[in-house]
């Protein structure tokens, strides 16, 4: 799939755009899949998904996602009186976190050919699919993502996890995309998000080192046309700016880790043994 240059490149990076690679009727029906879900979502339990104090609103509705497709809504959706400030299908932040196994139109996407070859040429032998996210990004209220490590939230001993981000609609700095900081992932991992036996959540600081601020001019945009593929170190800092414009940000994220290391049992996300990880 990749070129040596390309090899290299994400060698040195810890991130690689490979422009559109996803043809464009795949993107739309994923698109289109998920709107169907949306419109069958009854929001008996309202999970609201924060994109900057992830410990604050973590309840059990996410906890348990693992094994489940569930919705999150937007942080600024809501009204003062809790109700929602524009449709529902404007209000989700994200959908997640298993749809690529219990979805045939998530599975099929997640399991393309182009993206196992990709995980190969990153280095991972014997690939799994852990987590999915289908992210909206939504106008005007898509909120920030700040800086963060992928292996922090997913992981494993050594660290394996690696993520492929697809561009859905065209991803800009106007309505929200990402920014890595090249060569980040060469530094170590600075904190790990572990579950306590009650179910409360922290942070575990490995590095007192900081991950660098929103305006850290080392930090670069990785501007990309609908169908493109971002792969992503697990150690890369990497964030996304809140959508302020009038044009939403689509893009669905795929992590992926291998299936010899160790997954610790204090990890958030866990999967029930009825529904065990599969690969390619």
């Amino acid at each position: 799939m990749l070129t040596a240059e390309q090899r290299a490149a994400y060698d040195r990076d810890g991130f690689l755009l490979i422009e559109r690679l996803v043809p464009a009727d795949a993107c739309a029906a994923l698109t289109a899949r998920a709107g169907e879900l949306v419109d069958a979502f009854d929001p008996e339990t309202v999970s609201v998904f924060s994109t900057t104090d992830q410990t604050r609103t973590t309840d059990e509705y996410f906890l348990s996602s693992g094994g489940a497709v569930r919705f999150f809504f937007e942080e600024e959706a809501f009204a003062p009186d809790g109700s929602l400030r524009q449709p529902k299908h404007l209000s989700i932040n994200k959908i997640g976190h298993a749809q690529h196994d219990l979805d045939p139109v998530f599975d099929a996407f997640s399991r393309r050919p182009e993206f196992a070859e990709l995980a190969a040429d990153a280095g991972l032998a014997d690939p799994l699919l852990l987590q999915s996210m289908y992210i909206f990004k939504q106008p005007r209220i898509g909120g920030e993502v700040v800086n963060h490590q992928d292996a922090t939230f997913l992981y494993t001993e050594p660290v394996t996890v690696t993520g492929l981000w697809v561009a859905l609609q065209d991803a800009t700095v106007q309505n929200g995309c990402l920014w890595a900081l090249p060569g980040g992932h060469r530094t170590g991992l600075r904190r790990r998000f572990v579950v306590e036996p009650d179910r409360t959540t922290r942070f575990e600081a490995l590095d007192d080192a900081p991950l660098p601020a929103a305006d850290d001019p080392r930090l670069v945009p990785l501007e990309a046309p609908a169908g493109s593929v971002v792969l992503l170190h697990g150690l890369l800092p990497h964030r996304s700016g809140a959508n302020r414009s009038d044009r939403s940000r689509h893009a669905y994220s795929v992590h992926l880790v291998e299936a010899g290391a160790a997954y610790p049992p204090d990890n958030w996300l866990q999967r029930p043994p009825e529904l065990p990880l599969r690969g390619f």
